[in-house]
């Protein structure tokens, strides 16, 4: 399936069809087993897990961890694309170097996990777009490797995952990363990772159920959501766009539970606490872009056009964790314009990301 160019006149006066105007979607994973083994190198530095974790830990090595999807693009991914009318997946790595890697080996690892996805793009360039992985444990040497990505690999965005090491992002020696993506005028995507072992052991296990309930509840179940929903909830407190106004953020999973709480934190952290130029909810609706990560919820969608507009709605799937059927046909039925079905199947990417 190739791309079709759509003119206004088009998307404005015909409903969606998806035959004609593929999907495209952006949260969507990809490895290499270059990067796998040059990760694996360092495994004996990680603390082992104990107690329920341990027990858990088990049942996820063990269970279908998709890696052959993640690493197969002729057999797998395009063939799956076309299934569902995907016209373009913006590619990233999940989590691509572990934060017990040394700072000067996360750089090589990282500009070799850049260059691979490069070439990945290059084999199919009307399929797929990229977005950089960065060795957060060097911020200085993020940002050249950020640029370089950009300028000379044509990526189109940038992924954080998690945390570095159970720091926050909003810390100002991570600063020159932002900077550097307000400069290029690129998104930050935020993805979620485990969180420590001690928060999900304190809020998550319980002798109430399985270790493998808890470890799913304090990791994709629920927690690592909540983890994200309030890293990005610091930046927006930490003045990040005051300081650079143009920087803009992605976040997957509707939002990551943070949406519903606009009003209390506009409340409860009034700008005379917060010193910042705006109410907290205004950086939500103008700095912000939202994706369903494969959550297919009429009620979620509706109450984000809502509060957001169709405007910073952006399509995705989140691939290949989730492979959700319904994606094709889920724009479809809702309940929204041809407009705003255009924007959000693939007009706002397209802008975001700047996408020929």
């Amino acid at each position: 399936m190739t791309m079709m160019a759509i003119s206004c006149a088009d998307k404005s006066t015909h409903e969606m069809d998806y035959n004609a105007l593929p999907l495209i979607t952006v949260e969507e994973h990809i490895t290499s087993q270059e990067i796998i083994d040059a990760n694996a190198k360092y495994a004996y530095l990680k603390p082992k897990p104990t107690g329920k974790m341990a027990e858990a830990m088990k049942f996820f090595s063990t269970r279908r961890l998709i890696g052959q999807d993640l690493l197969d693009i002729e057999k797998k991914r395009l063939p799956h694309m076309d299934s569902l009318g995907i016209g373009v997946q913006i590619l990233s790595y999940t989590a691509p170097v572990d934060d017990v890697v040394p700072a000067d080996e996360a750089v090589r690892i990282c500009r070799e996990a850049n260059d691979i996805l490069a070439a990945r793009v290059a084999e199919h360039p009307d399929r797929f777009r990229a977005m950089a992985t960065l060795p957060m444990a060097d911020p200085e040497a993020a940002a050249a490797e950020l640029e370089r990505t950009v300028k000379e690999l044509g990526f189109v965005g940038v992924l954080l995952t998690g945390q570095y090491k159970g720091r926050f992002y909003d810390e100002p020696e991570f600063f020159p990363i932002f900077e550097k993506a307000a400069e290029l005028d690129i998104p930050v995507y935020w993805h979620p990772d485990f969180v420590n072992s001690d928060i999900i052991d304190y809020y998550y296990m319980s002798d109430s159920y399985s270790p493998i309930v808890g470890a799913e509840l304090g990791s994709a179940g629920f927690g690592w959501h909540i983890d994200v929903g309030i890293h990005v909830a610091r930046m927006v407190l930490s003045g990040i766009f005051d300081k650079l106004p143009n920087l803009k953020f992605v976040t997957g999973h509707w939002g990551e539970d943070i949406p519903a709480f606009l009003e209390r934190m506009d409340y409860m952290l009034d700008q005379e606490k917060t010193g910042l130029k705006k109410k907290v909810s205004d950086y939500y609706k103008d700095n912000i872009w939202y994706t369903p990560s494969g959550i297919m919820s009429e009620m979620q969608l509706d109450y984000f056009v809502k509060l957001f507009g169709a405007e910073h709605i952006i399509w995705s799937e989140d691939y290949p964790y989730i492979q959700n059927e319904p994606l094709r046909f889920f724009l479809d039925k809702a309940d929204l314009t041809a407009d705003q079905k255009y924007a959000i199947a693939r007009g706002n990417a397209e802008q975001i990301f700047k996408l020929k």
